[in-house]
């Protein structure tokens, strides 16, 4: 059984006030939607953990999940004061039977299942997947306004979600970064810190997430040339 986690627990400050960034309309329908779509057309989810922000799970399964007939979505769960509280709390509610766990943000939707069907490919030979795209500028670190260092961005990604892990995996590093008082924000983070052998495979430059009013305008102009093409 493959199962995956959309986090969509977020309440997008930095896109202003009004309602969180995964339920504003990107074409007519909620972003929330078009990420549930790409995982519900996915032949490898079998299951999908739902997390969203406290008081929103009744919201969400009539507005979101039955309104649009996400038959996939089998839980919804509350997320926690942070991303890595969040996914914890669907990871909590992930079936025993699950042999692979799949991560993504619920504001990343212009996922596609293609790309979702690949990290399963990739996925041989190693604990666990992320998509991610190389950086295409000039990186610099900076230390109190000042340039350290120019890094070689031939080995520099950009990392993105969905990021596919084996299940044992990804829950003994929670696990274990829980116990020990460890933050991250990015999921695969928490088991290279353990020694596990994550990869890195080609995502989309297009696979942006909706963080700004200037990523949603973006947004719908992608999905309107994918409706062309």
């Amino acid at each position: 059984m493959n199962v995956a986690i959309i986090v969509a627990a977020g309440k997008g400050i930095r896109m202003g006030p009004g309602p969180s960034k995964q339920y504003l309309p990107l074409l007519g329908k909620p972003v929330l939607a078009h990420t549930l779509l790409a995982f519900e057309k996915a032949r490898s989810i079998d299951e999908v953990v739902l997390v969203v922000g406290q008081g929103e799970e009744g919201f969400c399964k009539e507005e979101i999940v039955d309104n649009y007939g996400f038959y996939k979505v089998k839980k919804i769960v509350e997320g926690g004061p942070s991303r890595q509280d969040s996914v914890m709390s669907g990871i909590k509610e992930v079936p025993y039977q699950a042999e692979t766990i799949m991560i993504h943000d619920g504001a990343r939707p212009l996922i596609s299942s293609h790309d979702i069907e690949m990290t399963f490919v990739q996925l041989k030979g190693c604990d666990g997947v992320v998509l991610g795209a190389p950086v295409t500028e000039t990186i610099k670190l900076v230390k109190e306004g000042v340039i350290k260092d120019t890094l070689d961005r031939s080995e520099i990604w950009a990392a993105q979600t969905p990021q596919l892990f084996l299940a044992e995996v990804i829950i003994a590093s929670y696990r274990a970064a829980m116990n020990d008082g460890a933050v991250f924000t990015d999921d695969s983070a928490l088991a290279e810190r353990l020694g596990y052998r994550i990869k890195m495979a080609d995502g989309s430059y297009e696979n942006i997430k909706i963080t700004t009013e200037k990523d949603l305008i973006l947004a719908e102009m992608i999905l309107k040339k994918r409706e062309v093409t």
